[in-house]
């Protein structure tokens, strides 16, 4: 299992991945609005969606669970 983790505090603008999905290492699977900016996401490894802790909207803090993959 993998935790795919926000770098830094923000919010959530869009949640490309939802459970059950296949992701490829490099994948964006979140973008987050940090500091006026657009920062992608991207999984750090492949395998399956199993949790999405995070929706469109919602404020993360830095070092966050996003996304869960098996």
């Amino acid at each position: 299992m993998s935790e795919i983790i926000a770098p830094m505090g923000g919010k959530v603008i869009d949640v490309k991945v939802k459970v059950g999905d296949a992701v490829n290492e490099g994948d964006e699977v979140v973008i987050l609005e940090a500091m006026k900016m657009e920062l992608p996401i991207a999984a750090e490894v492949s395998g399956t969606v199993k949790e999405v802790k995070c929706n469109n909207g919602d404020t993360v803090e830095a070092e966050g669970v996003l996304i869960v993959l098996d």
